[in-house]
């Protein structure tokens, strides 16, 4: 007799996955391909226009390759802030490790459209960055509505994404092993090169898929802190879906920003997992 337990305990969360994820997205799949017309809507007729149109027209390759340079650079900037940050957290004692930990995870408590209009207050010509600069003698600078904007609204929101799987990997590492290293002549940099970081690698993967992915399909701080003439792949989405009504095309955009996200997630995951086996052994 078949052991049908496990089937049982897993249908109620496939059945969900399947119908808050793959029927929506199969439905948007069918709906990229129907023909739209301006007068009539969205036809029974089936055309491959809408995927030829948005990778052939330099203005959404351009939309593309900038989401994809804000996701990477948002990325890179975690990366380089967490590890550290998470280093310490995971060197730290209670109860300054709950402080800090508190305020590192501070930003995901907080409404995303409050973060944003927090930050194009202090970004704005007007604001508290302007103003320092103004002291200094530096005169005004054009933050608000640029891509430093959005990338400086991203990192402050998806930090916490990246130093938690960093901290969770540095929890497994006994802080005697980087001792033991330091006893044997190694020196504080070589110790964290050769002993800390191998051990956070996966980590790191970890959080920065998971930062890129959200950096790339943002729609908040891209639309309000990079305006209306400064769009990125969600917001070209949003405006075809709500704005030109042109739901055939919304939709194909939005597949293909989710198949150049899997592409470039499953290519980096590739690299580090086999450069992490080659070192880890």
């Amino acid at each position: 007799m078949p052991n049908w337990t496990p089937w049982l305990l897993t249908l109620p969360g496939t059945v969900l996955f399947a119908a808050l994820v793959l029927l929506p997205l199969a439905l948007t799949v069918a709906l990229s391909f129907h023909v739209y017309d301006s007068a009539t809507g969205v036809k029974d007729e089936i055309t491959l226009a809408h995927y030829i149109a948005v990778v052939t027209d330099d203005y959404f390759i351009n939309i593309f390759w900038r989401t994809l340079r804000l996701a990477t650079l948002t990325t890179l900037i975690c990366a380089v802030i967490g590890a550290p940050e998470a280093y310490v957290l995971s060197r730290m004692r209670e109860p300054w490790r709950a402080i800090f930990l508190l305020a590192i995870i501070g930003p995901l408590l907080v409404s995303v459209v409050v973060r944003t209009f927090g930050w194009s207050m202090l970004l704005g010509p007007a604001g508290l960055i302007n103003e320092a600069f103004r002291f200094l003698g530096i005169g005004t600078v054009r933050l608000l509505y640029t891509e430093t904007a959005i990338v400086i609204g991203l990192v402050h929101v998806m930090l916490p994404f990246m130093v938690i799987p960093v901290w969770t990997s540095l929890q497994k590492l006994d802080p005697m092993v980087e001792a033991a290293a330091w006893t044997l002549g190694a020196s504080r940099f070589t110790a964290l090169r050769r002993v800390v970081m191998p051990q956070v690698t996966m980590g790191l993967l970890s959080g920065s898929l998971v930062v890129f992915g959200l950096s790339a399909s943002a729609f908040a701080m891209p639309a309000l802190l990079g305006g209306r003439r400064l769009k990125v792949a969600a917001t070209v989405v949003y405006d075809q879906y709500m704005n030109e009504l042109n739901w055939p095309l919304g939709a194909a955009i939005a597949i293909i920003v989710l198949v150049v996200n899997l592409v470039v997630m499953m290519a980096y995951h590739r690299a580090v997992e086999g450069r992490a086996r080659r070192t880890l052994g």
